[in-house]
């Protein structure tokens, strides 16, 4: 059985340069929740990680037996935003930061596969913020990325320069939400190695 992996179908969303690139993002799938708070302190952050990865696990096995068909679980991302971006470059006030956990979903997992996963996920694990997740489409459109390695409290220069220089050198402007892709296990990397993708849908400023 073949195996499918977002990462390598989609590439040049999943493994960006050390330098500001603009990239066009399409419409896909994904297992989702919201929540509050640091994501250092968070018992609601460690639970919303736990309940996506079961689910799309759970998910990922019911898509074997029923489609045969095989794929990688995707990447942790997360949307981020604040009344005030200094929250993240700045102030770093995590407790005032708000977010939604994804894990990224194949175009042929459905709306009805998700509830047997999710249902399953709930009957193996019960994992305590499984009400929370949901199966839904995002489409982030033209956005500005960046690899950023080291700490994930390191990630606050990059984001300002993101949006104090690269952009409007560039006649761009914010739209939506701070985007951050995890590809590191940050349980087993070495903080200084994390590879996590800093990305920002924008728009031309004369829009």
């Amino acid at each position: 059985m073949q195996n499918y992996d977002v990462k390598k179908d989609l590439r040049s969303l999943f493994t960006a340069k050390k330098n500001f690139e603009v990239v066009d993002v399409p419409a896909m799938n994904f297992l989702m929740a919201d929540g509050e708070g640091s994501p250092n302190t968070s018992q609601l952050y460690k639970d919303v990680v736990q309940a996506l990865y079961a689910t799309s696990y759970a998910v990922r096995a019911l898509a074997i037996d029923q489609l045969g068909r095989k794929h990688t679980v995707g990447p942790l991302e997360g949307l981020w935003w604040s009344d005030d971006l200094s929250a993240f470059t700045t102030s770093r006030d995590e407790d005032s930061w708000r977010w939604r956990l994804m894990i990224v979903q194949p175009e042929w997992i459905t709306d009805e596969l998700f509830a047997e996963g999710l249902k399953r996920a709930i009957d193996k694990k019960d994992p305590a913020a499984a009400h929370l997740v949901r199966f839904d489409a995002f489409h982030e459109g033209r956005s500005v990325q960046v690899l950023h390695i080291g700490r994930y409290d390191q990630e606050a220069p990059t984001i300002a320069r993101m949006h104090d220089e690269y952009m409007p050198e560039h006649d761009l402007k914010p739209r939506g939400t701070h985007h951050e892709i995890y590809l590191s296990d940050a349980r087993r990397t070495d903080p200084a190695r994390l590879r996590t993708i800093l990305r920002q849908p924008v728009e031309p400023t004369d829009a």
